[in-house]
């Protein structure tokens, strides 16, 4: 099996057991509404590592595209150094903030693209980044190559040592009694790149903060979420049940108990073609 095989996999099949987990209720058609205004930050920080880090690959003749721009957490702070940013996003909730949010901070050199990557129609720039998107991507190898196609300079990839949510993996097994099957991450993207012929930089970046919850009925409703857990089930009972030994109360709120801190990685590399 090749690497793109095996990323292929791990996506679809994650997606399968999400899917068998969450029984006769269908996805919502954007995942991202309840927690769009949470991606909503200033433009302007300047306490932000990651956003710092990418700062130092963009000058101001750049043109710059973010793919999966989100509410502009990166785009717009790399909007205020470069020529043009171009912010390719499809989920509308998250399209919403960040033209609020461009509008209240006076950014006004962003052009927004409302679709998939796979059909979205752009021309070129000299840098394309994508961060924290890849993980779900079953199609990699094509995903990789538009980047590619359109990026005269580089393309910049930001994903996490481990899958996203692999801080509540263990919460499997206690709850539904099997392993989360996991998504694909850096490792895997590794193998990717090397079967494509992509000689990459990697770069390992500060580790995050440990995610956290505000408070124990937060944790509940989000774990709630994130296990797939039906009102009035028995999985729904062992969390609750468990829930006051699986959190440790910390000083910002509550972590899961034994969680590893998620580490990014600043994935760069020149476009062959160019």
């Amino acid at each position: 099996m090749t690497a793109t095989q095996r990323w292929r996999e791990l996506v679809e099949t994650e997606h399968a057991q999400s899917d068998l987990k969450r029984g006769e209720i269908p996805p919502p058609q954007d995942h991202w509404r309840p927690f769009a205004q949470n991606f909503r930050a200033d433009p302007h920080r300047t306490d932000d590592p990651l956003v710092n880090r990418l700062l130092q690959e963009v000058e101001p003749q750049h043109t710059v595209m973010d793919v999966g721009a989100g509410g502009g957490r990166l785009a717009l702070p790399l909007a205020l150094r470069c020529a043009k940013m171009v912010a390719v996003e499809p989920s509308s909730s998250m399209c919403q903030v960040l033209r609020e949010q461009a509008t209240d901070s006076g950014v006004d050199n962003v052009s927004l693209v409302e679709a998939q990557w796979e059909e979205a129609q752009v021309e070129a720039v000299d840098i394309i980044l994508c961060a924290h998107v890849l993980y779900v991507v079953a199609g990699i190898e094509d995903f990789v190559r538009k980047m590619e196609a359109n990026a005269r300079e580089k393309v910049l990839i930001v994903l996490f040592q481990s899958p996203p949510q692999s801080q509540i993996y263990p919460l499997w097994q206690m709850v539904h009694v099997e392993e989360r099957i996991p998504l694909p991450s850096l490792p895997q993207f590794r193998e990717v790149l090397e079967q494509l012929g992509v000689d990459a930089n990697v770069e390992m970046l500060e580790q995050l903060p440990q995610r956290g919850f505000e408070d124990r009925e937060q944790a509940l409703d989000q774990l709630t979420d994130r296990l797939y857990l039906a009102p009035g089930s028995s999985q729904l009972a062992k969390l609750e049940q468990i829930l006051p030994d699986i959190l440790q109360e910390t000083d910002s709120g509550f972590i899961v108990k034994g969680s590893q801190p998620l580490q990014p990685a600043l994935v760069s590399w020149r476009p062959q073609a160019n």
